[in-house]
């Protein structure tokens, strides 16, 4: 139990779906694979996962802190990863932030 003195620790999540068209699915699965381990190594990613469905691929990813999210993208947006959002896919990405208190 928390006492009015101590705060719950926040954590932040980000559920990414993605609607690759089919030709290009399976380089899509890859895709998000390679950035879900780029998420796991940075300090404070508690998860970084690949779900699969019949259209989507979706991406969800948990945090200890809204410091360590924004370190994480932060990395991301230095390493040499495919991110960009071209005709590969059907139709705009879906991005929810969540948190947790």
């Amino acid at each position: 139990m928390l006492t009015n003195t101590e705060e719950a620790p926040v954590h932040v999540a980000m559920i990414a779906t993605h609607y690759p068209h089919a030709a290009h699915r399976e380089e899509f699965v890859e895709r998000v694979r390679k950035v879900a381990e780029a998420f796991r190594s940075t300090p404070g990613c508690l998860s970084a996962e690949c779900w699969l469905s019949a259209e989507a691929v979706v991406s969800i990813v948990r945090w200890e802190s809204d410091e360590a999210f924004a370190a994480s993208l932060a990395a991301l947006g230095a390493a040499d990863l495919d991110v960009a959002f071209d005709e590969r896919e059907a139709r705009p990405r879906e991005i929810v932030r969540l948190a947790a208190a």
